[in-house]
């Protein structure tokens, strides 16, 4: 179930570059620049109202940059179509979860999968050649996903009877049906209890090892993010105040200032 791709070696798989975004006067981003490595797991964190959701509402195409370029994987995101941002390989789960409720899990993540063939989905409605071949994949990638994330006793449950915390793992099955090679994860530990989180890290970095799947995480949970970050990205109005190492990023005194309060973080 290995995401591995062809990319080249020494580039970015994704590559942020002066981006600046402006709601009527409010600067949500300014002159934003960072590069997130393939195999990595890379956090943005900030105070509310940093701009952290503005920018993945950019790497979805929700917002248009005002200025500046992404690049995902050597290619310009603006110039790909919106609807076809999962095939071009960005995955993403949602702060509010955006699941069918009266569906069952399986079915939440054979979504996923369709995603990935808008025909698939045609042509199995359609009865159109080839669509049993692609239903019988789908239902075999939706299945090792299940398992992966240990939902397989619950596959057949109408996702609105399960916990918030389960619920949110299977939103996470469902963006990883669709491949992709970048996973836009945005505050996956809120509403999540203390082992909830503990687990949360595991799981993402399993996505990362055994997936091949790259990580931007936003995250307010600071365990978490210095646990499992190889790169933390600081935004405080917009503006990027320091990025590197979790290590370099909790030193740094705009960071200690702005987002700690001035308050030092613990070691």
């Amino acid at each position: 179930m290995s995401n591995h791709s062809s990319h080249d070696e020494g580039r970015p798989l994704l590559a942020v570059e002066g981006v600046s975004v402006r709601f009527g006067g409010i600067v949500a981003l300014d002159q934003l620049s960072f590069d997130v490595e393939p195999g990595h797991i890379c956090s943005l964190i900030g105070p509310n109202g940093a701009g952290k959701s503005t920018l993945f509402n950019c790497l979805s195409r929700i917002y248009e940059c005002g200025g500046g370029s992404i690049t995902f994987d050597g290619q310009p995101i603006s110039t790909l179509p919106r609807h076809r941002m999962a095939v071009t390989g960005i995955g993403r789960t949602f702060q509010n979860l955006a699941l069918f409720k009266s569906m069952s899990v399986l079915d939440n993540v054979l979504v996923g999968c369709h995603s990935r063939h808008q025909v698939g989905f045609l042509q199995a409605t359609l009865r159109l050649p080839g669509a049993a071949r692609i239903e019988a994949a789908a239902q075999e990638r939706a299945r090792a996903l299940i398992d992966f994330l240990d939902l397989a006793a619950i596959a057949g449950r109408p996702v609105a009877d399960l916990p918030f915390g389960t619920q949110k793992r299977v939103e996470l099955a469902r963006a990883l049906a669709a491949r992709p090679k970048l996973l836009l994860l945005d505050e996956p530990a809120c509403g999540l209890n203390h082992e909830e989180v503990g687990k949360l890290g595991e799981l993402i970095c399993n996505i990362r090892d055994h997936l091949g799947i790259t990580v931007l995480l936003v995250e307010h949970q600071m365990n978490l993010v210095m646990g499992i970050s190889d790169k933390v990205v600081v935004l405080n109005f917009g503006r990027k105040i320091a990025d590197g190492t979790p290590a370099e990023v909790r030193r740094h005194p705009e960071v200690i200032q702005a987002y700690l309060g001035g308050e030092r973080a613990a070691a």
